[in-house]
């Protein structure tokens, strides 16, 4: 699958990818009305279907099961919302954004401050071979992979397996791994944020059981969670894991191309574009990740170009599933058999 290339023309001159932050910041401003407005019809449907599901254990667990997993769509928006916030993009002031974003982390079962920073340093260096391994998809080039022991190249396959990535991977990343700081350890506040998280997110589950028992966790919040999670793993990845991404050795890399480069835009049907805040708007938010993600759609009406680039359909982004590695030779993300054949 090829992503069509970017329209660097303007006017038809041409325009760098650095040249879009000006104009781009034109968006920038949020509107504290359209985000308490965004705010409140995504956590108060979220609640309702909670209390909903609840009083469906009575009458029947598949009814709950189902709702259940319908409101995993309105627990996804509030992470996108909480990513919103991290970027200070949410409310003018950063000490609300903040806050919110910390509270709306307990229920996303991530600890707002050690993800912001892990995620800031995902913008700061996207696309760049030398700082990987911070807030990204462990990505190894052709080169790189042969030169691993079998042992190794084990490990990685593994782990690029879609069943690890999307069917396991997410439930240890947002059940297990967000529980501890790890990379940030020896940072008091990250290590703060995470425990204040988790006993929030204790807190919650006790008084749960405490008036619900073992079944609100088990068909309400488990399913829920995990099937946002795994959403959200997917259109992380599918965001920067396409065959004619951008990858750059550090002393050649550079931050906007990579970003408006290494960053696509995924086409899905407005109901998902609702539901996932505009994120699939990628390659925009990643050249300025100030402008809410309800004004995404405006940068698209009023640029042609950023509309018609890096676009990549739900059917094209099944097949990215299968690229794992990246080749700096012909500067594509391939598959293990075509980096096999390509290299025997």
């Amino acid at each position: 699958m090829t992503i069509a290339p970017v329209d660097c023309e303007i006017d038809p001159g041409t325009r760098e990818a650095k040249d879009w932050v000006s104009i781009l910041a034109e968006y920038r401003e949020p509107s504290s009305l359209r985000s308490c407005i965004e705010l409140c019809i995504t956590i108060g449907p979220f609640v309702l279907f909670w209390v909903l599901a609840w009083w469906s254990l009575s009458y029947s667990y598949w009814l709950t099961l189902a709702i259940s997993l319908f409101n995993a769509a309105f627990l996804l928006r509030l992470f996108a919302i909480q990513h919103d916030c991290g970027h200070g993009a949410f409310f003018k002031n950063r000490n609300v954004s903040d806050w919110l974003g910390r509270v709306i982390g307990v229920l996303t079962l991530t600890p707002y401050d050690v993800w912001r920073r892990s995620h800031s340093i995902h913008h700061s260096s996207s696309g760049n071979l030398g700082c990987r391994g911070i807030g990204d998809i462990n990505t190894l080039t052709v080169a790189e992979y042969r030169d691993l022991s079998p042992m190794n190249r084990l490990v990685y396959r593994l782990y690029r397996n879609p069943i690890i990535l999307f069917g396991l991977g997410p439930g240890y990343l947002f059940l297990v791994r967000n529980r501890i700081p790890l990379g940030f350890m020896a940072i008091g506040k990250y290590w703060l944020s995470a425990m204040c998280t988790n006993t929030g997110i204790f807190v919650g589950l006790a008084i749960i059981v405490y008036f619900g028992g073992l079944m609100p966790i088990l068909l309400i919040f488990l399913p829920s969670t995990l099937l946002a999670a795994t959403a959200g793993v997917w259109l992380f990845y599918v965001q920067h894991q396409f065959e004619t991404t951008h990858w750059e050795a550090d002393g050649d890399w550079q931050l906007h191309e990579a970003a408006l480069q290494g960053s696509s835009h995924y086409i899905m049907p407005p109901v998902l574009q609702w539901f996932t805040a505009n994120i699939g708007i990628h390659h925009v938010h990643h050249l300025y990740s100030r402008i809410p993600f309800y004004r995404l759609p405006e940068v698209l009406r009023d640029h042609d170009a950023l509309a018609k680039s890096n676009r990549m359909t739900i059917r094209e982004s099944l097949a990215n599933a299968r690229l794992h590695l990246w080749d700096e030779d012909t500067r594509k993300l391939l598959s293990f058999a075509n980096a096999r054949a390509l290299y025997p």
